[in-house]
């Protein structure tokens, strides 16, 4: 009974996640029913948003509540936005979408970062309440809610975008709505994606709804394939050199040597690639034995020849979806606008208030000086600014989506630098036209050495935590000690080693290695299942390894 009652209830220590034997044991069962109802469309889309909503209910307890809201609020705006025929109505009504979902997401990512903005700013003393746990508990006489703090919904950034893009798309004439708010509650919820990605457009998932179901022995392959890799990624490439290396070092800088800092930075960038990409494989695979195909949402990230070319590769979903309903709309590559140049005044005002530090300040004032009197005599000038402050803008407004906090926005903006000094570099570089494999990989290990090194702002607890990293690289690097560190953690490199030469092997080779896989007999595929499962569960800890981008 006890064990019963463990399976229905939700559990904030042992959320229900790709890694844990729980997981499985709810998708066989889940799949084993899904075989009743996959040839009736109708009852398929019904039986999979109900088991999505199960799902996000074990990971996320009575958030649930915030999603059945979005898809509730965007099913009826996005109806009313394709019915009307008044440009000015349909404005109105996709404005609407828009800001209620911005408002959701803000309130339970960004309430705690605009609140310290505000007080660090005016030297207020002002406090976040959760007057939705306020309001909650009226209804009850156990005060089920906590109302002095506001928790962050599992995945809220990811649906919140995916229903954005419905009604723009149905705005912009793009797709007809769905019929059925339990078609579209199936989108918004289908549970493979929902937490952690990739984020699915709708102009790209919606007409897989309405179609039947086709179940292939190539996407059964695939999927099985994929779920095996991500398992691989997630549990050794990333937790295993997380409990045994990393978090000692993170949690404590000061009390590690430089070059033991820098490695870990390098194991955190193998770290994060195999805890991301991992879930978004498993979550392609669990997705295609449904008969459903989700975006691509990497592509060897760590081949990258420049910062453009690593963020064409990294978190591509995100990337684009950034691109084409943020980017684009405030003038693209085209022109900059009233609201590009207020909203970069704000982040960079904010940037400069986290650092507070006076030659920061004084350096960045003069260069936006000395940019903004180039460009009132050169139009040359006033088109490159135009040209690139949109691509600033996006870049600092995609570091804030994945973290409310100012080191976030200054990650966020050196990819930006990153991606505007080099656009400069390529006019006048001498080797940029070189492609012997000799500068290829020197272009790959200066964008892997800068991705790197700017990831101590997305990996740091704090600017003080920081800091404390900076101060052991530039000071403390104790290179006499280098090889004994390498010694102690000989099976955290080894691993490391592993992971980043299977990840740089050519394409070729990794879809050779596929075949092979698919062309294997069905009692082989249970064997190489098997071996990846105790291969990757020898190396799993007791300690909960929740996936790194729960949190976004």
């Amino acid at each position: 009974m006890n064990r019963l009652y463990d399976i229905f209830t939700f559990s904030e220590e042992f959320p229900l996640i790709f890694t844990q034997v729980n997981f499985w044991i709810f998708f066989a069962v889940a799949y084993t029913l899904f075989g009743l109802f996959y040839k009736k469309i109708k009852q398929r889309n019904a039986y999979l948003f109900l088991i999505s909503l199960f799902f996000y209910y074990k990971t996320s307890g009575f958030f649930i509540g915030i999603l059945i809201f979005s898809t509730i609020v965007d099913f009826f705006i996005g109806r009313s936005i394709y019915r009307s025929e008044n440009q000015k109505k349909r404005y109105a009504l996709v404005t609407l979408s828009v800001v209620t979902n911005l408002f959701v997401l803000c309130y339970f990512k960004y309430a705690y970062f605009f609140t310290d903005s505000v007080n660090m700013l005016f030297q207020t003393n002002y406090e976040v309440v959760n007057v939705l746990a306020e309001w909650g508990n009226r209804f009850n006489d156990q005060n089920y809610f906590t109302v002095d703090k506001i928790i962050l919904p599992v995945g809220i950034s990811f649906y919140t975008f995916q229903t954005i893009s419905y009604s723009v798309d149905i705005f912009r004439r793009k797709l007809k709505p769905l019929d059925s708010i339990v078609d579209f509650g199936f989108y918004v919820s289908f549970f493979p994606q929902l937490v952690a990605g990739p984020i699915v457009r709708a102009e790209n998932f919606v007409p897989q709804i309405s179609a039947p179901t086709v179940l292939t022995k190539s996407d059964f392959d695939r999927g099985t394939f994929m779920i095996l890799k991500g398992l691989i990624k997630k549990m050794i490439f990333a937790d295993f050199i997380a409990m045994h290396f990393l978090d000692r070092v993170f949690d404590s800088p000061e009390m590690f040597s430089g070059f033991t800092n820098v490695m870990a930075m390098f194991g955190y960038t193998l770290q994060i690639y195999g805890d991301f990409s991992g879930y978004t494989d498993i979550a392609i695979g669990l997705a295609l034995l449904m008969g459903f195909k989700l975006p691509v949402n990497f592509n060897s990230p760590y081949k990258a020849l420049n910062t453009g070319d690593f963020w064409r590769r990294w978190h591509i979903s995100l990337s684009t979806w950034l691109r084409d309903y943020l980017y684009i709309p405030l003038g693209g590559n085209r022109k900059g606008s009233v609201a590009s140049y207020i909203i970069l005044s704000i982040i960079i005002l904010g940037v400069l208030y986290a650092y507070q530090n006076l030659i920061v300040v004084f350096v960045t004032l003069g260069i936006c000086l000395a940019i903004f009197i180039a460009a009132q005599y050169n139009k040359k000038v006033e088109n490159y600014i135009n040209t690139n402050i949109n691509l600033m803008l996006t870049m600092l407004i995609g570091g804030l989506w994945h973290g409310a906090s100012w080191k976030f926005v200054i990650w966020g903006g050196l990819n930006g630098l990153g991606i505007v000094v080099y656009k400069f570099w390529r006019k006048i570089s001498p080797y940029e036209k070189y492609n012997h494999w000799v500068a290829r990989w020197w272009k790959i290990l200066v964008t892997l050495i800068f991705i790197t090194f700017t990831r101590i702002y997305f990996r740091g607890e704090s600017m003080e935590h920081i800091a404390k990293w900076y101060n052991q690289v530039a000071h403390h690097m104790d290179m006499h000690y280098a090889w004994d560190i390498i010694v102690n953690y000989k099976a955290v490199f080894i691993v490391m080693a592993i992971g980043y030469i299977t990840h740089w092997l050519p394409t070729v080779t990794k879809e050779q290695i596929e075949n092979l896989y698919a062309k294997s007999p069905i009692y082989l595929k249970a064997v190489i299942s098997v071996a990846v499962g105790i291969i990757c569960y020898q190396a799993f800890s007791t300690d909960f390894q929740p996936f790194i981008y729960f949190q976004f």
